[in-house]
């Protein structure tokens, strides 16, 4: 039964990192962070993301141009970008290292301990990965709802809404951060078969006469 439980969680903690870190790969590189719709112009709209700005047009065009300069974005882009990436490369550091771990991965099979060893590291390195995923997006969406709120600016000027990419990023982290525990989990309840332990020893003064069967020292006659 234990085998049995310690493998579906872990069959289970690795399609959930597998497909969060496939979200925050999307999530990194889609232009769907922020969308804006413009009133004097509702057959336009503006998408932003951590590397450029769209414009979708009814039509079906759409038009989109990069960022400035790195050293010139505001420090919720340059973060997040930065951030992002981490997230991604952590992800794919925890499928290296989940991978063999995995009871049904033939590799280090008749190392139990290297194999539990590397379920933690790729748990780890996912649950890294989902903080790192979970902090720029939650930052973006803080900036964007205060933005929206601000009183000093007038009510003509269009706001900066939420993106389809801020709630994937969210459910990213959240696939990330729980497939890692589920994986640093079941590395935990695996052990290693434990042989039944050898008989003690015992010394032949300390054993009784149920102990087995002594013998008794020859006496010799003395002849005078």
């Amino acid at each position: 039964m234990a085998g049995s439980w310690r493998a579906k969680a872990q069959a289970g903690g690795m399609l959930l990192a597998l497909l969060g870190w496939v979200s925050s790969c999307v999530t990194t590189f889609v232009p769907l962070w922020k969308s804006l719709s413009l009133d004097l112009n509702e057959l336009e709209v503006w998408t932003m993301g951590l590397w450029q700005v769209c414009i979708a047009r009814e039509e079906g065009a759409v038009e989109c141009r990069a960022h400035g300069s790195f050293l010139a974005l505001p420090p919720v882009l340059r973060v997040s970008r930065l951030l992002m990436c981490l997230s991604n490369g952590l992800g794919l550091l925890g499928c290296l290292l989940a991978a063999p771990g995995l009871e049904g991965w033939r590799a280090c099979e008749d190392k139990p301990g290297l194999k539990r060893r590397l379920l933690l590291a790729g748990g780890a390195a996912f649950g890294t990965a989902g903080m790192a995923t979970l902090a720029p997006v939650s930052w973006v969406a803080y900036n964007t709802v205060l933005d929206f709120w601000d009183d000093t600016v007038p009510d003509i000027v269009p706001r900066w809404e939420f993106g389809e990419a801020t709630f994937l990023g969210w459910f990213a982290g959240a696939f990330l951060a729980a497939g890692g525990l589920l994986l640093a989990c079941s590395a935990r309840s695996v052990r290693t078969e434990t042989l039944p332990a050898p008989a003690c020893r015992q010394s032949s003064a300390a054993q009784g006469p149920a102990g087995g069967h002594h013998p008794h020292p020859k006496t010799t006659d003395l002849v005078i």
